[in-house]
């Protein structure tokens, strides 16, 4: 199963039409969104064509092919109008003889971890800085952000199929690659 994985779209009208593009071009079967959908929240300035009514309408067209976290910007208002679940802190994924611990990264992260077995996964988005880090105990991955990347860093997604991880931009090209083996 081919994922795309992608984190804070912020209410950006434009980019999650990029980010939808880049699904389609990718041929991706699921669509794992890492939280921060719709509010751009207080500390972020107004993102490109922010339109929270149609972010909402371009997802909710391809609600069977997404799983979603909540993020700290996420409320049960826009669960409202969105048609799929927002509201999980987290969701595991299966890898291999891994776990993906996939969730926004304000309450569970690098500095707060969950309980992970050696060779798992911490997944996370919030930071808006994509990242990939082997840790004694752990990988932690961030796909960066959508919208709002920081740190000169990408408006970006990651493509995960049979235990690799490719992060791009949104036009398609490749900034890393990563291939999990558990160990």
């Amino acid at each position: 199963m081919k994922w795309i994985i992608a984190s804070d779209i912020h209410g950006s009208e434009y980019y999650c039409r990029k980010l939808l593009e880049a699904y389609q071009r990718e041929r991706g079967d699921r669509l794992l969104l890492l939280g921060d959908i719709l509010y751009h929240g207080p500390r972020n300035d107004l993102t490109l064509q922010y339109n929270t009514k149609t972010v909402a309408e371009m997802l909710n067209s391809k609600k069977e092919q997404i799983i979603c976290v909540r993020g700290n910007c996420d409320s049960e208002v826009d669960q409202m109008v969105l048609e799929f679940p927002i509201m999980s802190d987290y969701v595991l994924l299966a890898e291999g003889s891994s776990t993906i611990f996939a969730t926004h990264g304000h309450i569970y992260n690098p500095h707060h971890l969950p309980p992970l077995y050696k060779g798992d996964i911490l997944l996370n988005g919030h930071t808006h800085i994509p990242d990939c880090i082997e840790y004694e105990n752990y990988v932690y991955m961030n796909p960066g952000s959508v919208s709002l990347p920081k740190a000169d860093s990408w408006h970006g997604y990651i493509v995960m199929e049979n235990g690799e991880f490719l992060w791009k931009d949104l036009s398609g090209n490749l900034y890393n690659i990563y291939k999990h083996s558990k160990p």
